[in-house]
């Protein structure tokens, strides 16, 4: 099966079909955090419970409360 190990973050990609890995290795080029990259939004730490956008912050009940 052929695969595809990132020199710059170490993660490794595999795909019966070549020509799949070959589109997986370009999307993965740019999208690479390299090593000691900050993770995306999406990835961040579950137990971060801090809102990331101060404007839309929920009340207790978990309403968004947008401020004025």
């Amino acid at each position: 099966m052929p695969e595809f190990t990132c020199p710059d973050c170490g993660k490794r990609l595999f795909h019966e079909n070549e020509t799949t890995l070959k589109v997986e290795e370009t999307i993965h080029s740019k999208f690479c955090r390299k090593e000691g990259g900050t993770h995306s939004y999406m990835h961040r730490d579950p137990a971060h419970m801090n809102s990331f956008d101060s404007e839309r912050e929920n009340d207790s009940n978990g309403v968004p409360v947008l401020k004025k």
